[in-house]
């Protein structure tokens, strides 16, 4: 998969340098596909590290089980030669009575001395007869227990494989859920993606973010009709997928906030304009208000250098970012 999303980025590249002078849209069409092959990149290995790690933990637990699994077995086929050992000694008894029993009745008329003799050899051969007996017994009964841990170590090791094929379905089906939530947000934001708007995937989450020129005006929290326009937009969506959680983030520059009135600093003022978007969103009757997040970031996360207008120009955006609920991931991994 790898391959071949590297090979389309390859190719993308190559047309986008053979055409460099084709319309500015269509370069924003290459500059998409580009980009969503890139965002499937990431997910896939976020996947993979994901996958990796769930691995690497029930693979060291199955490890511990086989160890054990393989030295009760050993030590269970060694009792066993020794169950097999003491039967046939066992036999051998038996058969040595049984042959004493048999002079013994030849030789009731013998003298009183030999059958004084012969009694004695029968009681210690019945003896030894009664030991190997219990012996038989012991074994027979920690064969049994053995055979118990083994059925038990067994049952442990198919469970952790169910388990673990139970993650990697259900990260499976978080990833596709992410995949097809970014292209609804996609298609209902036709038009304004790169004017001011980028869509994009990571940590298995959809971000959605606005460049300040789409939303408000310097140093305001009013959001400008096109801003509300594009929200509308992804109101809808997000009315139609209730099982998606929404936080809202405000950025800035690092540039010191200025104005007058109630906003105090670049805190506020990231707050405020999040804040807005929010009272927004939930105009719209389907989102529930219990599903909304809002944080103001102030200067602290830049995508961008600040020492340059184009940089801080970047850092100044609102992101949306969009998280599928997991609660099939978590019920799995607290079953465990």
């Amino acid at each position: 998969m790898f391959k071949k999303t590297s090979q389309l980025v390859f190719i993308l590249a190559s047309v986008f340098l053979c055409f460099s002078c084709v319309p500015t849209r269509q370069f924003q069409e290459l500059q998409s596909k580009q980009q969503n092959c890139q965002d499937e990149l990431e997910m896939e290995k976020e996947k993979n590290l994901t996958l990796s790690e769930l691995n690497n933990e029930l693979s060291g637990k199955l490890e511990v089980l086989d160890g054990k699994y393989k030295n009760i077995l050993a030590d269970t086929l060694l009792i066993s030669r020794r169950l097999q050992s003491a039967r046939e000694r066992l036999s051998r008894i038996e058969k040595s009575n049984q042959d004493l029993l048999n002079q013994l009745a030849g030789m009731q008329a013998g003298n009183a001395k030999e059958t004084k003799a012969l009694l004695g050899q029968i009681k210690k051969a019945q003896n030894e007869l009664r030991l190997r007996e219990d012996e038989v017994l012991s074994l027979e009964k920690e064969m049994d227990a053995r055979k118990r841990t083994l059925d038990t170590l067994q049952a442990e090791l198919n469970r952790r494989d169910k388990r673990l094929q139970e993650l990697e379905s259900a990260l499976n089906r978080k990833d596709e859920a992410v995949k097809a939530l970014k292209q609804k947000v996609m298609n209902a934001l036709t038009g304004f993606e790169g004017n001011g708007l980028s869509i994009a995937t990571k940590n298995g989450k959809v971000y959605v973010s606005m460049d300040e020129k789409l939303l408000f005006k310097s140093g305001s929290y009013q959001v400008d009709q096109r801003g509300v326009e594009a929200l509308g937009h992804l109101a809808g969506v997000l009315s139609q997928n209730k099982d998606i959680n929404v936080m809202i983030e405000g950025h800035t520059d690092n540039v010191p906030y200025k104005g007058s009135g109630e906003l105090k600093d670049n805190w506020d003022l990231s707050v405020k304009r999040a804040t807005s978007i929010v009272r927004i969103l939930i105009l719209n009757a389907g989102i529930d208000a219990e599903r909304l997040i809002v944080a103001g970031r102030s200067k602290y996360v830049p995508i961008g250098t600040n020492a340059t207008a184009e940089g801080r120009s970047k850092n100044r955006r609102t992101e949306i970012i969009l998280t599928p609920k997991l609660d099939e991931l978590f019920k799995i991994l607290e079953s465990n």
